[in-house]
């Protein structure tokens, strides 16, 4: 395990999560470099569930930063919005995890192939709705950063570990700014 590599994707993870608590659109640069550090490090660590879901974020990277910045009403800038139908999310996630991680047990040498798939699958619900700027998308994050912390440390990768404490922590605060960013930006929208 190479731990420069694992320590510098924990700093661009730090970053990409600041910046996405703020809404500025940096975050989706920071998190390009993270992803790509993080594929290397979960091959590694046999973590292939996590592995593939950073693969897939390299192209979410850079369809989060287009659609911030054009997926607006007439290609403005995208608002805070609320989720519109939770249950369908969290039967998803349910479901899929129960999939894929079945999948992972039975074909691979995969560690905790199910608490591994469900990292992936509620991270990939978690990115979509943040990519929308849904509000709910910090709920979602909250739940894998938890599965997260254990998962991490029982593999030994520490600074993935602290990195996910840490965006615990910026999960919480994330939903509440984005909670006040929309109810700042509906309360404007009632007044005009």
């Amino acid at each position: 395990m190479d731990t420069t590599l694992e320590l510098f994707g924990a700093v661009f993870g730090f970053l990409a999560v600041y910046f996405t608590i703020k809404q500025n659109i940096w975050c989706w640069y920071f998190g390009l470099i993270q992803v790509i550090l993080y594929c290397f490090v979960f091959y590694t660590a046999k973590l292939y569930s996590d592995m593939i879901l950073h693969f897939i974020y390299i192209f979410l990277q850079v369809f989060g930063w287009y659609n911030w910045k054009y997926g607006g009403s007439n290609q403005s800038a995208l608002r805070v919005t609320l989720v519109t139908n939770a249950t369908f999310w969290i039967g998803l996630s349910v479901v899929a995890s129960l999939f894929l991680g079945y999948s992972m047990q039975s074909k691979t040498d995969a560690s905790y192939p199910y608490a591994d798939a469900f990292i992936m699958v509620a991270s990939l619900v978690a990115q979509y709705l943040m990519i929308k700027k849904v509000v709910a998308s910090w709920l979602f994050w909250i739940v894998v950063d938890v599965v997260g912390i254990t998962i991490y440390c029982y593999k030994g990768l520490y600074f993935t570990t602290v990195l996910y404490v840490l965006f615990l922590i910026m999960a919480i605060i994330g939903y509440l700014e984005w909670k006040k960013a929309y109810n700042e930006e509906f309360a404007y929208e009632r007044r005009t």
